[in-house]
């Protein structure tokens, strides 16, 4: 079965050929970087408009990839939410009116669910139930994954995601957009015991999130130095506030997969590529004698690929679209 698969719930307009259940045929992605960095985030208006504009060349591109026509494909999977409304609308009505025209048959796929099963395009897969931590720039989630179309939601953030997070310390430090990479690569030359964040634990055994207070710490660090007009010391600040996320992250994952008594751990979403985090999670796994899986960097950030995967197994289940369903900004997941 060969699955086209389409993906445009943020800012990238992505689509992926994928012979079922999990081998790669094309996988493309078109960025909106350059398009918002002058903005320091995403403005959904002109996202939703370089959607339009990318999406039949995106598509186009993938099957030539793949070497097949649309005459190819036996299933269409395209992104129905979470995400900027706008934005899905483009890539979900296009996969709607492609399998309407073609009649093929499509479904529609929560994004989530696509992170979640992300790492069944690794060298490495995970073994059911495992534990899924969801961390990107608009979700910090963790689940309970039992099977492809079960999954039961362990713990969320309470305010920003780990994304969002990366996000505005990067812009307040001025170091630009995309947030995650840019306060990385600064951390690299930093001194990660230079300021003692604070980590939001919450309750002892809560599996729930908490970076509003993180974020606040280091504003408020950021304005003693500038009101005192001292240089604010910039990668010590991000090399403390990365690993201050890290820890928190890795350490209620391991809990989670402590708490339901699970084998395996994966993690998907974009700030999954962070090295840091993979590193210090595959360490603390291997002390746990847990099985980490994490895929690729590219398909960790928003790809059609994962939509596909997760798009498939729903398809066996027979959930199929009708031709008035909508897309969704919040998913039922969460």
């Amino acid at each position: 079965m060969l699955i086209l698969a389409i993906e445009s719930s943020c800012d990238d307009t992505a689509a992926a050929v994928v012979a079922a259940p999990n081998q790669v045929l094309s996988n493309i992605i078109s960025s909106q970087f350059a398009l918002h960095a002058p903005y320091g985030g995403i403005v959904p208006e002109l996202a939703s408009r370089a959607h339009i504009e990318a999406i039949r060349p995106v598509v186009e591109q993938a099957l030539i990839r793949a070497e097949v026509c649309l005459d190819d494909i036996n299933l269409i999977a395209a992104t129905q939410g979470p995400g900027l409304v706008g934005s899905l609308l483009v890539g979900f009505t296009f996969a709607k009116a492609l399998a309407l025209v073609k009649n093929i048959p499509c479904v529609g796929v929560d994004h989530l669910t696509g992170h979640m099963l992300s790492a069944f395009l690794a060298e490495k897969q995970p073994v059911f139930p495992y534990t899924a931590l969801v961390v990107s720039g608009g979700n910090t989630s963790l689940f309970a994954v039992a099977d492809y179309t079960d999954y039961r939601l362990l713990g969320r953030t309470r305010d920003d995601a780990a994304g969002e997070a990366f996000d505005k310390v990067a812009k307040l430090l001025g170091l630009g957009y995309p947030g995650g990479p840019a306060v990385s690569k600064a951390a690299e030359k930093g001194d990660p015991s230079a300021f003692k964040f604070p980590r939001a634990w919450l309750d002892k055994e809560s599996l729930d999130f908490s970076f509003s207070g993180l974020k606040t710490s280091v504003v408020n660090t950021v304005n003693r130095y500038k009101q005192k007009k001292i240089p604010v010391p910039i990668e010590d600040i991000c090399a403390s506030f990365e690993h201050a996320v890290v820890e928190v992250l890795v350490e209620k994952t391991l809990l989670a997969a402590r708490k339901n008594k699970h084998r395996s751990v994966i993690i998907g979403g974009g700030v999954a590529g962070n090295r840091l985090l993979r590193t210090h999670l595959f360490r603390r796994c291997r002390e746990q004698h847990l099985e980490l899986c994490i895929p690729e960097p590219v398909f960790c950030t928003d790809n059609a690929a994962m939509i596909a995967v997760a798009g498939y197994y729903l398809y066996k289940k027979g959930r199929l679209l009708y031709p008035d369903d909508d897309a969704f900004s919040r998913s039922p997941l969460n």
